[in-house]
């Protein structure tokens, strides 16, 4: 298919199914569906890519917004088939994650880095290299590295899933301010707006 220059692509990561819904390793997922809702838009399954889809605009931008379907250690076999298919650079890809090291209600915008033990982004990584955007949705951190999997397996409690859904509607601004307006102004706008706490809670760098 053409290039398409002016796409932005954006990836919500969790992992396919009614049983994960609920899971804070899911909120990649909760984000795209509350920013197809803000724009009025319905995913629909799209086999040829491995994913649900939906098209349409921000701000004017013509966006492809994404829900892999397959688990999230596989995540990067169905972003790589949507960059190719639509023939997009991987420096338009935003990609929203699930973030251990941020405290819930705290979102970060940034370009490049390390997957952090995160097995959707290091998949991704390994098929589409570091040059990608990432929108962080910080989930906090249970205190041992041994607690993680069944912590982010499992929904998160009341107050933290209302802080959550605080940041994304935060995250959902810098992205209408990212279509037009490019990344330093959409962070700095998103980082003013939440918190500048770690996973503890703690003040800390806005990172």
């Amino acid at each position: 298919m053409a290039s398409s220059s002016d796409t932005l692509v954006i990836v919500g990561l969790g992992n396919p199914g009614p049983k994960h819904a609920g899971d804070r390793h899911n909120v990649g997922f909760w984000f795209a569906d509350q920013l197809a809702a803000h724009l009025g838009g319905r995913f629909a399954p799209e086999a040829k890519l491995e994913a649900e889809e939906w098209r349409g605009a921000v701000q004017g931008r013509k966006v492809r917004l994404i829900k892999p379907g397959t688990f999230m250690n596989r995540s990067g076999q169905s972003v790589r088939k949507v960059l190719d298919y639509y023939g997009i650079a991987v420096p338009q890809l935003l990609v929203v994650h699930d973030e251990l090291d941020l405290a819930p209600g705290v979102a970060r915008l940034k370009r490049g880095g390390g997957h952090g033990g995160h097995n959707g982004l290091r998949d991704i990584l390994a098929t589409c290299g570091p040059d990608f955007l990432r929108l962080r949705l910080g989930i906090g951190h249970p205190g041992h590295k041994d607690l993680v999997t069944d912590y982010v397996l499992h929904a998160p409690g009341k107050d933290e899933r209302t802080r959550i859904l605080d940041a994304m509607e935060a995250g959902i601004s810098a992205v209408e301010v990212l279509a037009t307006g490019g990344l330093e102004k959409a962070m700095q706008q998103l980082h003013s707006a939440t918190p500048r706490t770690d996973a503890t809670g703690e003040f800390g760098p806005a990172g």
